[in-house]
């Protein structure tokens, strides 16, 4: 028998799948419940409504962007690598956690208040992230950084102006180029030397 935290884990995985197929909208409890293979009153006994569902399922994600972010900077020492690891693996996480990008990125879902805290906490974590990096580089002479906290901004700024553009032309489009493209602009900038 499966105890109840287990069953919810198994709701968020499958709601996960139905929600990027279909989105938040489109997608009913009933699709959820079929694709478990029990009846929708159960899942009721989980979940009292689809948004909380979609709200586990955004959570769930963002702990996983979370994770592999943490892992993707600890992994590596140089302040350089570290920032490469970060715009690659955020990036590219944007990609397969399509409800949280979505919940973080679709004005259409604002009205949930939730939304709204998981975006602040998001732009906030980001920023410390990016603030530490940066910092660290500094410290260390690899980074000619005068205001971590600007420089952060400005990176931060340019990584979500190039997300859309990013995931439009998904196959025409080599991320890793692009991102290595940017990296180069940011390490190197664009004066002459």
């Amino acid at each position: 028998m499966i105890n109840k935290e287990e069953f919810r884990k198994k709701i968020i995985e499958s709601a996960r799948e139905i929600f990027s197929r279909y989105g938040f909208k489109k997608t009913t409890m009933d699709e959820i419940a079929s694709s478990l293979k029990i009846g929708k009153s159960s899942i009721y006994y989980y979940y009292e409504s689809k948004v909380e569902i979609f709200e586990a399922v955004v959570l769930h994600e963002a702990n996983i962007l979370r994770n592999e972010l943490t892992t993707a900077i600890k992994s590596v020492e140089s302040p350089t690598d570290k920032m490469r690891n970060y715009v690659f693996v955020r990036m590219k996480a944007f990609e397969k956690l399509s409800n949280y990008y979505n919940a973080i990125f679709d004005k259409s879902l604002s009205h949930f208040d939730f939304i709204e805290t998981i975006r602040v906490k998001y732009d906030r974590e980001e920023m410390a992230i990016l603030r530490l990096i940066f910092y660290d580089g500094a410290r260390k002479n690899v980074f000619n950084v005068a205001n971590s906290e600007y420089t952060a901004m400005a990176v931060q700024t340019t990584l979500k102006g190039l997300e859309v553009p990013l995931f439009w032309k998904k196959k025409e489009v080599n991320i890793e180029e692009r991102l290595d493209a940017i990296l180069d602009v940011l390490f190197n900038g664009i004066l002459k030397k």
